[in-house]
């Protein structure tokens, strides 16, 4: 039995088929030398993916899948988050990074 394909697509409108590897390497970069486990990456992925398969859609936006890493991410460690979301949300200036971090400290 052939598990159901989920595209991706993109900001600019691009349709990718969705990549599993791609998503652990984008947790991979934010928890470099961070006390998370490759166990707890696989998890959060898997996580994320039963939640987009369990949609019963054949596409989801790239935009959801990040805010879900990044929701997920926050639970896990914080420092990740903040490393992640400041390439996903491609903070441009130091103003809109501070926001990020006081929201997550008001929390």
């Amino acid at each position: 039995m052939e598990a159901p394909r989920l595209f991706v697509v993109k900001k600019d409108g691009r349709r990718e088929q969705y990549n599993r590897d791609k998503v652990l390497s984008g947790l991979r970069r934010a928890c470099e030398k961070r006390p998370v486990s490759e166990a707890q990456m696989e998890e959060v992925v898997a996580s994320i993916e039963r939640e987009l398969f369990a949609r019963g859609e054949s596409e989801v936006s790239g935009k959801l899948i990040g805010e879900k890493l990044m929701e997920s991410l926050k639970k896990v460690d914080e420092v990740a988050y903040v490393r992640f979301a400041s390439v996903y949300r491609d903070f441009r200036d130091v103003a809109s990074f501070r926001a990020e971090l006081e929201g997550l400290l008001a929390k």
